[in-house]
């Protein structure tokens, strides 16, 4: 019976009780599967979460590159949230490529519809082969419809900067990205620090009056594929566990540092984290 293997859930939307953590990705498809939908998936399944998707757009995508990006209608996009929301309900959701404006207050619009609380928003402008992935003209409704509706936002130095209106390189220049990310709306920000480069990868958590360094050795390896959507999808997994947000984070990020040391050597290009170690024979 519902409610027997752990506690019953009524996440936003939901018709009925769940047994199980329901987490939703808003995001595009990765057809090598190392990133997008597919690592997302695999990450809520490692996590002991039920997955479930609204794909935004299909990309042509391997290890190499991304050769060719097809979009969904905006209205198709908005509509699988709402099935997905107003049946199985969610406990968390996550947004990772949303492709154009129109994509963007689509899925704003329908968040706030179906009242989808523990938002963690993914800011995809490119690839990590440099191959863009949000429109110019998008990056404004990204600021002023989806960053409000964030319970976090986990920008790269790049994104931080293009959300903030200035260059961030330094850890300064974090600080005050966080605080320009946090004025425009959103509850918690996490400023991932792997472009500073160093022995250590230096993300910054904060919140409004509070700010906390997560400090990890880093990892030296080519295969990084996926990393940002690995890192969002756990944290949405664990907040749809029912785990705080600060832990969530730190959940998160001990998640995807292991997903980087157990990534693999596939394709002829940048090879994709692992959120599958366990699985593969990786230890922790």
């Amino acid at each position: 019976m519902p409610g027997e293997d752990g506690p019953v859930r009524e996440g936003a939307g939901a018709g009925a009780p769940a047994p199980v953590p329901r987490a939703l990705t808003i995001a595009g498809s990765d057809s090598g599967g190392g990133a997008g939908i597919q690592a997302d998936l695999k990450t809520f399944a490692m996590l002991g979460v039920w997955g479930m998707s609204a794909i935004t757009a299909v990309t042509v995508q391997n290890t190499v590159g991304v050769s060719d990006v097809a979009e969904l209608p905006p209205h198709i996009v908005g509509d699988q949230v709402r099935a997905i929301a107003t049946d199985i309900g969610v406990d968390a959701a996550k947004t990772g490529m949303l492709s154009s404006a129109a994509i963007v207050e689509a899925v704003a619009d329908a968040v706030e519809d179906t009242g989808i609380g523990n938002l963690v928003v993914d800011p995809v402008f490119v690839s990590k082969h440099g191959d863009p992935l949000l429109r110019a003209d998008a990056v404004d409704a990204l600021r002023r419809r989806i960053l409000p509706l964030a319970v976090l936002v986990t920008p790269n130095l790049p994104e931080a900067g293009r959300l903030a209106g200035f260059e961030v390189a330094t850890r300064e220049d974090m600080l005050r990205a966080a605080e320009a990310i946090l004025a425009q709306g959103a509850r918690a920000v996490l400023v991932k620090g792997g472009h500073l480069g160093g022995d250590t990868s230096d993300d910054l958590f904060a919140e409004p009056g509070r700010t906390d360094w997560l400090v990890t050795p880093r990892i030296d390896s080519p295969h990084t594929h996926g990393t940002g959507c690995t890192l969002s999808a756990a944290i949405a997994a664990h907040l749809a566990r029912g785990q705080d947000l600060p832990e969530a984070v730190r959940g998160g990020k001990e998640f995807v540092t292991e997903a980087i040391r157990h990534g693999l050597a596939i394709g002829r290009g940048i090879g994709p984290v692992s959120p599958g170690w366990r699985l593969l024979g990786g230890e922790a």
